[in-house]
């Protein structure tokens, strides 16, 4: 993020840092810098503030998430349901104030600023937990990755679904095989994934919000008109109801539910870099904790909005995606554009995700092996309607396609988008959302072992990986079903 002073010249590969040099001009001749105004290091002058911040959290966290909530509600019921959303929206923002005290090491004003999840968690508890952060991280987007595919793919079916349903007037059962789709989002990303920057892609992020809201707000919509049409509100205090599944499964569905929500409320990974672009003063906590505050507010009550109102719709037979599961048929049209909106996100938000793993992995063979041509040389191809020519590198080209390739190729394999969803949250919520801020967070303010503070901090830490180890087992043992009925390449809906 944030580096697009250092990639416009070509060896971007040598990041010269002079953080005091320029901080001590700053200090003294501030005249100097009244056109592009600098920060205390060295960067350009960060201008976000607390709705700024909040708009980034809220865009990265109502995504494809919200689409399993109705399902996830319907395996709790009325009461543990929203209960469950209640504590993970409340940890989450527990947890996430404390990661944004980690964003500058000492102090909280001019301290040593950490601009990324990994940095802060260096700069706090270094050694190998840097390494386990960096693998968890990195398998998570990996795993997201996977997870947009299958949903962007079965997007694309449902559109193609509900028009032959609407031709055959519900006679044909339309089956059809998801593979295609998956290579055609496969083939989107590849393309997309040769944009070489961060920095570049803040048009995109922009769109896929905009997209993210629009079909989280059809699916509330169409809940809503249902319940209204029926007049009754389905579902049970208690959830599914055991003779629609078995006693087993009903446990383990509950357990999956877990993973869904812990998924669909997960921002910490992404928590520090929005927080890099805020300026100060304020320290940059105080806004961060206010923006948390209010993004946790506005992505609860529109989560509860979309769960519960699915729900209600639905009651026991609430599907797993709720605008493909053909809960809905009509207006067809509607459930179009919804479904159009889920794959434009997922297109962008795929790139969001996977963008700072390959910056990670460039910079990495960057510095292993420097000599190579293959790696470092730029090719420059002009292009129409751009200023600066394109900088084609072969090793991104080769790298990043692979990378698209295998999560296409995985997806195939397993495109069980609840069961992913539930294993990606359950494997992100507890080491990111809780681990890694409280530990760092104890070794930041220096609270001692055994005291009221870290007794507290370290029951809330265990607590959740219980919940965690819970939704992980949930979501494997749906996978296990799954795969009882499956033969690979061969899924149709």
């Amino acid at each position: 993020m944030g580096e697009s002073a250092a990639t416009n010249n070509n060896h971007h590969h040598h990041h010269h840092n002079n953080n005091g040099q320029v901080y001590d001009i700053s200090v003294t001749m501030p005249q100097q810098f009244s056109s592009k105004s600098v920060d205390d290091d060295g960067r350009p002058q960060r201008t976000g503030n607390v709705w700024t911040a909040s708009a980034h959290i809220i865009t990265a966290v109502i995504g494809s998430g919200v689409l399993s909530l109705a399902w996830a509600i319907a395996q709790l019921g009325w009461i543990a349901g929203p209960t469950v959303m209640f504590l993970f929206s409340f940890v989450i923002y527990y947890t996430s104030t404390l990661l944004a005290d980690c964003y500058r090491s000492g102090d909280p004003l001019f301290g040593k600023r950490n601009y990324t999840y990994m940095d802060a968690v260096r700069s706090n508890l270094g050694g190998s937990k840097v390494k386990l952060c960096g693998l968890i991280q990195y398998l998570n987007i990996f795993g997201v990755a996977i997870g947009y595919t299958i949903a962007a793919s079965i997007s694309m079916m449902a559109i193609k679904r509900s028009n032959c349903f609407h031709e055959s007037e519900g006679k044909d059962p339309c089956h059809m095989s998801s593979n295609p789709y998956m290579i055609a989002f496969g083939v989107t990303q590849i393309l997309f994934s040769q944009i070489p920057d961060f920095d570049q892609i803040w048009w995109l992020s922009i769109v896929a919000a905009v997209m993210s809201f629009t079909y989280s707000s059809i699916g509330l919509g169409l809940g809503i008109a249902k319940v209204v049409a029926t007049g009754t509100i389905k579902g049970s205090l208690t959830g599914i109801s055991i003779g629609t599944v078995t006693q087993t499964q009903k446990i383990w569905r509950s357990f999956q539910a877990l993973g869904d929500i812990a998924f669909a409320y997960s921002f910490s990974i992404i928590l520090i870099e929005i927080q890099d672009t805020v300026k100060s003063p304020p320290a940059e906590a105080k806004t961060m904790k206010k923006a948390t505050l209010i993004s946790t507010i506005v992505t609860t009550i529109f989560y509860m909005l979309c769960g519960c109102m699915g729900y209600a719709a639905f009651g026991d037979l609430a599907p797993g995606n709720l605008l493909t599961g053909f809960g809905f048929y009509n207006p067809f049209w509607l459930l179009d554009i919804a479904n159009a909106a889920i794959v434009i996100h997922l297109v962008g938000a795929y790139q969001v995700y996977c963008q700072p793993l390959f910056a990670f992995l460039e910079k990495h063979a960057v510095a292993k092996w420097p000599e190579s041509e293959f790696i470092t040389k730029d090719i420059k191809i002009p292009v129409p309607f751009l200023q600066q020519p394109y900088k084609l590198n072969l090793f991104r080209l080769v790298w990043r396609t692979i990378f698209v390739l295998l999560t296409t190729v995985i997806s195939m394999l397993l495109p069980f988008f609840n069961d992913v969803v539930g294993i990606l949250g359950a494997f992100g919520f507890w080491p990111l959302t809780v681990y890694f801020p409280v530990e760092m967070y104890i070794a930041q303010k220096k609270i001692g072992k055994w005291s009221t503070r870290w007794i507290c901090l370290k029951m809330l830490s265990f607590a959740c990986l219980m919940i965690s180890i819970a939704a992980a087992a949930g979501s494997i043992a749906g996978v296990v079903l799954d795969l009882k009925v499956y033969r690979p390449f061969k899924t149709s809906y």
